[in-house]
């Protein structure tokens, strides 16, 4: 079995899992934020990673999917819309690719920072906009609609019968995850594709050198385009499918925030790599929704990730694997080195995080992690005094390793050069 045929089994299997094992509940919840989040991220990529457009922007095209099917949403419930709830995502992908076909052809002139701060300004535009047309956008409370009750269709009463028995009833979290990841598995399926057609192709040239491309007869604004209209559609898949889960949908879907959102979650993930990004986002998803159900300070731990990333591993986690992989083990050191490494990083997080949380407990902030520092002898103090032991121990041991480690055997001394 090869590893990319692995790689995508074990991607099945991870979205197939919550709703195979969870009935409902929390972790169904936080299994479909996730399918959402990976649809995301790959789209994003497909600008960012495999054309070198770094977007703010790109939340433009997943919240006007958004609006176009919670719209279609209330259609089919008010039965004015004989149209099947579970291909709803196809709404949202013809207004996120319409729209990219407007806004991107006017933002994909130039590459670079220009196209960046284009997009940025894009997106605020549609973000102001918002809040012009309340009729359209719902103003400041957004549009909701009720997906309890609505079957896989409505045109047909003995289709809604058959529906109703087999359990395809999408007012319940069960069916909405399974949903999600069915259209989880096969947008990256089609994503993946598109990197293997010509097009895929020619936006990596124009993402290397715009200028060769240029003049072996290829038009650099021409890829962009076409490639921003593709990243749009499946952006808009992914807005759908938010419109389905949280039933409603606001101008916060719009903003700049979401946007940086994405462009975190596939740099952390990283950009170079196709799962990359589905590592991005899964880490993102448990960040905003498990972390930051535990603590206010979750956005501190997402930052201190992707500046740690940027500094130390610019290709993302996929890069740490792949080193991983590629540097093997150094002698018989190996093993003991990487368990060694293992407890240094566990113990620099957990000062790190015992740092932060006591800061927030000492702040008064309500429903930190940190609560049971007020129980250890001596109060929050002693949690300070250990969290610091521990950020210290972890950076020693670091730093001892980093001077001990054997050199690889496949690794050549380099010669001398004379002044």
């Amino acid at each position: 079995m090869t590893s990319r045929r692995f790689q995508w089994i074990a991607f099945a299997a991870l979205l197939a899992a919550p709703p195979l094992f969870f009935e409902g509940g929390f972790a169904l919840t936080l299994a479909s934020q996730a399918g959402i989040a990976i649809i995301l991220a790959l789209s994003y990529n497909m600008l960012l990673g495999q054309t070198g457009l770094l977007s703010f922007g790109h939340a433009v095209y997943a919240g006007l999917g958004a609006y176009a099917a919670i719209h279609a949403m209330k259609l089919i419930g008010a039965g004015s819309l004989p149209f099947p709830v579970a291909l709803l995502p196809l709404i949202g992908a013809v207004a996120g690719g319409t729209v990219a076909v407007l806004l991107g052809y006017v933002s994909s002139r130039r590459g670079g920072l220009t196209f960046a701060m284009i997009s940025l300004g894009i997106g605020e535009m549609v973000h102001a906009a918002a809040a012009l047309f309340p009729a359209l956008f719902g103003g400041e409370s957004g549009i909701t609609a009720d997906r309890a009750g609505m079957r896989v269709t409505t045109s047909v009463a003995d289709t809604v019968a058959i529906a109703a028995q087999l359990g395809l009833d999408f007012s319940s979290a069960h069916a909405v995850c399974w949903l999600i990841a069915a259209w989880t598995l096969a947008s990256a399926l089609a994503m993946y594709g598109f990197t293997r057609t010509p097009l895929g192709r020619l936006a990596n040239a124009v993402r290397d050198n715009p200028e060769r491309a240029a003049q072996i007869g290829v038009d650099p604004r021409r890829v962009r385009w076409l490639v921003m209209i593709a990243a749009g559609a499946f952006a808009g898949i992914a807005g759908s499918l938010s419109a389905i889960l949280f039933e409603i949908v606001s101008a916060e879907n719009l903003g700049t925030p979401a946007s940086v959102a994405m462009l975190i979650a596939a740099f952390i993930g990283g950009t170079g790599a196709f799962f990359g990004p589905v590592a991005g986002a899964l880490v993102y998803t448990l960040m905003s929704s498990a972390v930051a159900a535990v603590t206010p300070a979750w956005p501190m731990y997402l930052g201190a990730l992707f500046i740690l990333i940027v500094l130390k591993a610019p290709g993302g986690l996929a890069s740490i694997l792949v080193d991983a992989r590629q540097s093997g083990i150094y002698g018989r050191f190996g093993s003991a080195v990487m368990g060694l490494s293992v407890v240094s990083a566990l113990a620099v997080l957990a000062g790190f995080v015992g740092l932060v949380e006591s800061a927030y407990a000492l702040a008064g902030s309500p429903g930190t992690a940190a609560g049971w520092l007020a129980t250890l002898p001596g109060g929050r103090a002693t949690g300070v005094v250990l969290s610091a032991a521990l950020l210290m121990a972890g950076r020693e041991i670091r730093h001892r390793l980093a001077a001990r480690r054997p050199m690889p055997p496949n690794a050549a001394a380099l010669p001398e050069h004379a002044a």
